[in-house]
This record gives C-alpha cells, sequence and structure tokens, in this order.
C-alpha cells in the first residue's frame, strides 16, 4: 500500500552537527516527522520557498508547522514590541497555506500553523496574550526557553475537531500570540480560562484543521492520524465526547 505523501515545513535556522557549529540550516523537530510516520505517512520536509506552490500538485496533505511570529504586515498592524519575526518563512508558507485550501488538499496547522491558515484567509492575530488576557498562562516563563503552558481547551460538538479529540482537551501550549480573526475558518474550540481561540476549521475543504496547541510534543497521535486518513482518502474514526 502506498503511503500519503505528506509535506511538512521547516525552519530556517543555525544548527550544529558533527563537526559543523552554528550552520544555516533548514530543520524541524523530529516528533512532527515521528507522528506522521506513526500514522502511516511518509513525511517530505519542505524548505522555505516563495517562488510558486507547484511542490503542492506532489502531495497528498500538508502540515503547516510551529516557529516565530508572523510578520503583521501581512494582516494590517503595526509590529508590537514583543513580536518576534523570521520573515524568510512567511511569503513561501502563505502561497503553500492558500495554495492546499485552493486545491482541497487536506491540511493541518499548529500553532504558528494555526495563525498562519487565519491571516492567510483575511484574519488578524493579538501579537502580545498577555496584554490580551492579563496573564502568561499560554506560554509560561523562563521565556527564553520552551517551557510550555498546560490549560483545557473547550470543543464545539458537530465540529471535525470534536469527532477527533472529544469536548475537552487538555493541551499543552507555547505561544504568546494567538487568532484574533481566523478569516475564513470557524472558531470550534477555546481556552476554557480566558476564552483565546485555540482551534478552527473550515467544514467546507475535506481537511482544514488548526489548533493553536502542539500534539506532535505531548505525542498525541489523533490529529496526525485523522490528517493522513483524509490524505489518504480514508475517513478517520470519530471519537466520542
Amino acid at each position: 500500500m502506498t503511503r500519503p505523501i505528506i509535506g511538512l515545513t521547516t525552519y530556517a535556522e543555525p544548527a550544529s552537527w558533527a563537526l559543523y557549529r552554528d550552520v544555516p540550516a533548514m530543520l524541524l523537530h523530529q516528533t512532527y516527522v515521528h507522528r506522521i510516520q506513526a500514522a502511516g505517512g511518509r513525511p517530505v520536509l519542505l524548505p522555505p520557498d516563495d517562488v510558486d506552490d507547484a511542490i503542492l500538485d506532489r502531495l497528498d496533505g500538508l502540515v503547516l508547522t510551529g516557529g516565530a511570529d508572523i510578520d503583521p504586515a501581512y494582516y494590517g498592524a503595526v509590529k508590537h514590541e514583543a513580536t518576534h519575526l523570521k520573515p524568510g518563512r512567511d511569503p513561501g508558507e502563505l502561497i503553500l497555506a492558500r495554495g492546499a485550501l485552493a486545491r482541497d488538499l487536506p491540511v493541518l496547522g499548529v500553532c504558528r500553523g494555526m495563525q498562519l491558515l487565519a491571516v492567510a484567509t483575511g484574519g488578524a492575530l493579538h501579537q502580545h496574550l498577555p496584554e490580551f488576557v492579563g496573564t502568561h498562562l499560554h506560554r509560561p516563563a523562563p521565556f527564553d526557553k520552551p517551557t510550555y503552558g498546560e490549560h483545557v481547551v473547550h470543543l464545539e460538538p458537530d465540529t471535525r475537531c470534536h469527532s477527533i479529540l472529544g469536548g475537552v482537551a487538555k493541551t499543552n501550549s507555547l505561544h504568546h500570540q494567538a487568532v484574533a480573526d481566523p478569516g475564513t475558518f470557524t472558531a470550534v474550540g477555546w481556552c476554557i480560562e480566558d476564552g483565546v481561540i485555540e482551534a478552527m476549521e473550515d467544514p467546507a475543504h475535506r481537511f482544514a484543521v488548526a489548533i493553536q496547541w502542539h500534539p506532535e510534543a505531548e505525542g498525541d497521535p489523533r490529529l496526525f492520524e485523522a490528517l493522513v486518513a483524509s490524505a489518504s482518502g480514508t475517513t478517520p474514526a470519530p471519537l466520542a465526547a
């Protein structure tokens, strides 16, 4: 049986290995790769490329991964002092996001990937959540290390997210920004403590789902299994609340 090919966007960061130190590299946390492999997909890493979206014609599904903040110029806002940009990713990933939706290619957005899908479809972001909700719930200190927050998300009934994850999800989080306007997507999940949008989807598409937390880091396979199932033409089994 041929495994569906799932593209995963990558980081452009300095990295070290063997005799090399701080070499410019295209990389991604291997947890994303493992989740796609375990779900039965064939992961392919996609470096930043803003020329075209033709690679999508070779893919069966797409994961827009986490990472740095999106340039607020893309949603008509002035940059906040706490906004941290990696501008090399934005143009190419926006092309991929819009191209995947136009093709009805199954797509999963994770953290930054959720924010990217909102911006790609005309939405906007909260640039610094502590100023919006008054806490550091979603990204606790120390801020220079990957310290995950933890909270519960309520998921709306009769949605794809609900069918996959149930009515509530205990989540990890590592973000100081969030979706303020989901664009053409529909918000379907919220943090029960402060109302921040944590999940969104577009029911007009075969599979267009985005979540603000990191299921790849906590070892939760369900969203990746659902993506791969959609990419392979099968229907994921629903999970009762």
